[in-house]
């Protein structure tokens, strides 16, 4: 499936590899691969374009954020796994300096520099928006077969949250237990999906947990593993391009996050089949998807009972599903998401979102080549 722009792209590739790195080259001395790659990742996200002005001649100016955006990106391209080592490597590296935008002549702000430019891109949701802009411009006119969504275990450096205890509510507002009596009539229980299909985006991202706490998951191998921070869902289209994000409280099912997820990417990219596991298995979801287009290949949870198999040609479609667990395993892998060393989730949403971009970007051009 061809997802991208091939004369844009060849464009691009020639004016970086034949006029850009020679110069740097010349400039700086060798370039390593992950120096290179780092250049055509900073070229196609363009990050710093994203940063706003928000010094008004005002008091002593801040540090350029264009360049330590840039640098949290090249943090994530080169695999350093904390801020203190990647400004021993901005210090000793003059092509990464001068790649992240950086003046050779100016000292290189301190560590509580990073720390509040960090804090000031997870507010105002830099990655996400950038990775946002990246997946409508390469993939929002083209048709993506399958969008594979899972969730993933993301490890944290914090305690889990205090639950906050329960107000006791008066005796008429207390859900009775056991059979109803004769003649009585109950309101039907309503749970977070049903009341999904009848909300807005904002009110159903809203409603989600995203304090950290204490999570369970089955792997791939059907053992439990148990972790203390998140849980972070991925859609992933079937050529490896993660289209959207959520981040919840490690103890969210994954269910719950499928109406908002599908939603968040139907309006970045056109797709035809949502492939998602077990996990999803409801008819709520199903009629969902069908309510936008798709086609919900979700596997049976037989739940006690009998386990319902694909047909031949559904199995096969299904197979596409490994897209989301390599998309999950690269983004841990080479792109940060097992070292996560901020605390909160607006900042551990925003470490993980850096990954993200990257990864998308890193996809993209695999496409290419």
């Amino acid at each position: 499936m061809n997802n991208t722009q091939p004369t844009d792209f060849l464009q691009r590739w020639n004016a970086i590899q034949y006029d850009l790195i020679p110069e740097l080259k010349e400039e700086v001395g060798c370039l390593t691969p992950k120096l290179e790659k780092l250049i055509h990742i900073l070229e196609w996200v363009r990050i710093e374009e994203f940063i706003e002005n928000t010094w008004f001649g005002v008091g002593r100016p801040p540090h350029d954020r264009g360049a330590l955006a840039n640098a949290f990106v090249a943090k994530v391209v080169l695999g350093l796994s904390t801020t203190v080592g990647l400004l021993e490597r901005l210090q000793i590296d003059r092509a990464l300096r001068r790649l992240c935008g950086f003046p050779m002549w100016k000292r290189l702000p301190t560590e509580a520099t990073f720390s509040r430019a960090f804090a000031e891109f997870a507010q105002n949701r830099l990655a996400e928006r950038v990775h946002e802009v990246l997946i409508k411009e390469h993939l929002g006119e083209r048709l993506v077969g399958h969008i594979s969504r899972d969730g993933t275990a993301i490890e944290a450096r914090e305690k889990p949250a205090k639950k906050a205890e329960k107000v006791a509510q008066p005796a008429e507002k207390v859900a009775k237990r056991g059979r109803p009596k004769a003649g009585e009539v109950r309101e039907p229980k309503t749970t977070r999906i049903g009341r999904q299909l009848t909300q807005t985006l904002p009110v159903m991202l809203d409603e989600l947990p995203t304090d950290c706490d204490r999570g369970s998951k089955c792997n791939a191998q059907g053992y439990k593993n148990s972790w203390n921070g998140y849980k972070l869902h991925l859609d992933t289209a079937d050529c490896g391009v993660p289209i959207s994000a959520l981040l919840t409280s490690a103890s969210v099912h994954d269910s719950q996050t499928a109406v908002p997820l599908s939603l968040i990417s139907a309006s970045r990219v056109t797709n035809l089949y949502d492939l998602m596991d077990a996990a999803y298995c409801s008819d709520e979801l199903r009629r969902h998807s069908q309510s936008l287009g798709h086609v919900p290949l979700i596997d049976h949870n037989p739940r006690g009972g009998e386990k319902k198999q694909f047909a031949p040609h559904e199995a096969q479609r299904y197979n596409e599903r490994t897209q989301a667990e390599r998309a999950n395993g690269r983004l841990k892998d080479e792109f940060g998401g097992r070292f996560v060393r901020v605390q909160g989730s607006v900042k551990v949403m925003s470490h993980l979102m850096f990954g993200v971009l990257v990864l998308a970007a890193d996809q993209l051009m695999r496409l290419m080549t």
